[in-house]
């Protein structure tokens, strides 16, 4: 690891900002992360981040990288109040008409609110020496020239001339994409899938040793595709609050009224939120918080053949996924990761750098993108790009959550898959398709 170069811009200070940030930290002189949002002095939610008030998860696999960038973030999460928790023995997970078989699995996990993530992490970043963070900026405009980014536009006309523009804004691209062609830059094919998923979340008082029905820590909940629609969460998150989320694909969206909500929670096929909201008192008598997210996206960068030099995107503005499946902030730290490894490499922000680090950045985003879209096709209202062979693949996966029902081996390369531990080639093992095929038959959902 050595100097790269002498300036290098984040654009966007939310997670994949800011761990792109402590990475660039290490390798360019100064880093400068601006944001058009102000930043808050507490754990509070941004504008700038829609979804923040809603129930968030940091995979296994983001959590220990985080842990490598951040020593002893995890303690001081959970001296904050964040909750530490095992997936497979803490976790309700209603699938697929029953719950999972639950089992110590030895990967850890930590209930919180995004926004308590994001501020303790943003404390961290803006104490580094090589790091300003500058909120309420807007950028208009990249500068550059035959390929090359060179540099930031701020409204007002101030210009922040880079060696490396890190494009962290999680936007649809087309208005990046407008500014690198303005001077001769290539920019990516996209493709889209309509999800229509909508969130509606309360926030509920806890008790500390407060836990749902069953002794579960923390409950999942997602239907039986393709007639029901509907998904829901609870986790105990800082500030001794539960945060509820009731979910739903194209259109089965939750109300925001008290009532609405509460109807909504009464319906599902367990009582483990009703019974929850009968007891715990909800933060705020004002109606619930509503967040829609019409499609995912992901942009082929790693398919252009001389993609910019001095710019790389990161997070959402490489792949912006279904937010029910919870990937987002792990996948944006292992992009961040890859980053500091090609710069490593190179020795500079060329475009042969950025080539290395978007094929990296692919094969980081293609499991938990053939995950998600892989469920979203189990919706025939699911419109986008249809993977060859999808439907015959997620007729097996409805045998592999069966199969987890009642076999904790199973249910364990599950959670190696969700938790981006393994590939999704993972659960087509022959050992696991064996256990899957008889295990599958025993499955109370079956009865």
């Amino acid at each position: 690891m050595g100097e790269v170069g002498g300036h290098a811009v984040v654009i966007g200070g939310s997670m994949g900002g800011l761990v792109a940030a402590r990475v660039l930290s290490d390798r360019f002189a100064r880093v400068t992360v601006v944001d058009r949002d102000a930043f808050p002095e507490d754990a509070r939610d941004r504008r700038a981040v829609p979804q923040g008030a809603h129930v968030h998860v940091l995979l296994t696999s983001g959590q220990e990288k985080l842990e490598e960038l951040f020593p002893g973030l995890r303690h001081e999460l959970v001296e904050g109040g964040a909750v530490p928790f095992d997936y497979g023995s803490d976790l309700l997970f209603h699938q697929m008409g029953a719950h999972r078989l639950r089992f110590p699995s030895g990967k850890p996990g930590i209930s919180l609110s995004r926004a308590f993530l994001e501020h303790t992490v943003r404390k961290r970043v803006a104490a580094l020496p090589a790091v300003e963070l500058r909120d309420r900026l807007a950028v208009c405009g990249l500068t550059g020239a035959a390929g090359q980014v060179t540099g930031v536009e701020l409204d007002g006309g101030e210009v922040l001339a880079t060696d490396l523009v890190v494009d962290a804004t999680g936007s649809s691209g087309e208005r990046t994409d407008q500014w690198l062609r303005s001077f001769g830059c290539q920019t990516p094919e996209t493709v889209t899938v309509k999800v229509d998923v909508g969130y509606t979340t309360r926030l509920l008082h806890r008790h500390p040793d407060d836990r749902l029905l069953d002794d579960g820590l923390l409950y999942l909940m997602a239907t039986v595709p393709p007639h029901d629609k509907r998904a829901a969460a609870a986790f105990p998150v800082e500030g001794d609050r539960w945060m509820v989320t009731l979910a739903g694909w194209h259109g089965a969206h939750a109300p925001a009224d008290p009532e609405g909500f509460a109807a909504f929670a009464a319906g599902l096929p367990t009582p483990h939120l009703a019974e929850l909201m009968a007891r715990a008192k909800p933060v705020s008598d004002e109606d619930a918080r509503k967040f829609t997210y019409p499609q995912a996206r992901r942009r082929y960068f790693e398919r252009l053949r001389q993609p910019p030099a001095g710019y790389a995107a990161i997070g959402d503005a490489v792949c912006s996924f279904n937010p029910l499946y919870g990937q987002g902030m792990s996948v944006a730290v292992l992009e961040a990761l890859e980053l500091g490894r090609c710069l490593d490499r190179s020795g500079t922000a060329s475009s042969a750098m950025a080539r290395a680090y978007y094929r990296a950045a692919a094969k980081v985003a293609a499991s938990p993108w053939q995950l998600a879209t892989g469920g979203d096709f189990m919706y025939p209202e699911t419109v986008g790009p249809k993977p060859p062979g999808i439907d015959l693949l997620n007729r097996y996966v409805r045998q592999v959550m069966l199969a987890s029902h009642v076999s904790a081996e199973v249910h364990d390369v599950m959670l190696d898959l969700q938790n981006l531990l393994a590939p999704p080639a993972a659960i087509l093992r022959p050992a696991t398709v064996v256990r899957t095929l008889l295990a599958a038959r025993r499955s109370p959902a079956r009865r």
